[in-house]
């Protein structure tokens, strides 16, 4: 991780640049970040998608007839995962 210089210690002659030694300590204190940014997108494109899915779940069930319409509507986004600009832009298909 890279930090934006400079940094500064306030000393009673002024402000003095932070060291290599200090800049390295101070990185060291940063909190640690599990997942990087697209890993979050994608994961927050999945529920966003998985939501969509399940609040049509009801038309897969035994007793429910799905429309063609639907289901190609159903395939679409379980296909949202493969589009090209995923997960930055997303086309997200219309009922």
């Amino acid at each position: 991780m890279s930090i934006i210089k400079p940094l500064y210690n306030a000393t009673a002659n002024g402000n003095v640049e932070f060291t290599e030694a200090e800049y390295a300590e101070y990185e060291a204190s940063l909190p640690q970040v599990e997942t990087s940014y697209q890993e979050h997108l994608e994961r927050a494109a999945r529920v966003e998608r998985d939501a969509k899915l399940s609040a049509t779940d009801w038309t897969a069930s035994t007793d429910v007839t799905m429309t063609a319409e639907m289901t190609a509507y159903r395939q679409a986004l379980r296909d949202v995962p493969a589009q090209s600009g995923f997960p930055n832009t997303i086309d997200w298909p219309e009922v």
